[in-house]
């Protein structure tokens, strides 16, 4: 592939957590530009190609998204492909929901055998969509991010607060393992 993703800019502001009594965060900021194939001309980071999602799934925090409709979606996914349907409810305001994003991209290991289990759908939970309809089908969630399990026909099996799954300011892989394993469909 000739276009190439540069980081031509990077504003630090830190990773993590910073110890103030003004503030449980601090924030990374990148700006990503793509080069034509002539490699000069910047382009909007839009254009660059993005990994398809597994069909059914759903990878990102949306208010705009229908979570019925993407939850009903990854339910025929799922009876198709003898999975079970994950919902992960949080936002991008969440520190912990960017967490857990990076940790499944930090254990490969992890991330497949979250794909071959499950199809994964993410709900969005934010001042502009609470997506109460949908939530209060489920009980409620503690903490976010929140997982549900659900089986190919809709019904709840699970209902887990990943704060469980946690250790120290990542998650615990033999806990998260142990969550994936112990809730995926009985293999066939």
């Amino acid at each position: 592939m000739r276009n190439s993703i540069l980081l031509t800019s990077a504003i630090l502001l830190g990773l993590g957590w910073i110890a103030t009594p003004w503030a449980d965060a601090q924030v990374l900021t990148a700006r990503v530009f793509v080069l034509d194939e002539a490699g000069g001309k910047r382009v909007p980071p839009q254009a660059a190609p993005k990994a398809a999602a597994d069909p059914g799934e759903v990878n990102v925090y949306d208010p705009g998204r229908d979570a019925a409709a993407d939850i009903r979606q990854a339910l025929a996914a799922a009876r198709k492909q003898g999975k079970h349907v994950l919902l992960e409810v949080g936002g991008v305001w969440c520190i912990w929901c960017k967490i857990l994003d990076r940790y499944f991209e930090d254990n490969p290991d992890l991330l497949a055998l979250r794909k071959a289990s499950y199809v994964m759908v993410k709900v969005n939970f934010s001042k502009e969509n609470e997506n109460i309809a949908v939530l209060q089908r489920y009980p409620k969630a503690s903490g976010y991010p929140h997982f549900y399990v659900l089986d190919a026909q809709g019904a709840l099996l699970k209902s887990q607060d990943t704060g469980e799954l946690e250790e120290g300011r990542s998650y615990d892989h033999g806990r998260m393992r142990n969550f994936l394993k112990s809730n995926a469909p009985a293999k066939q």
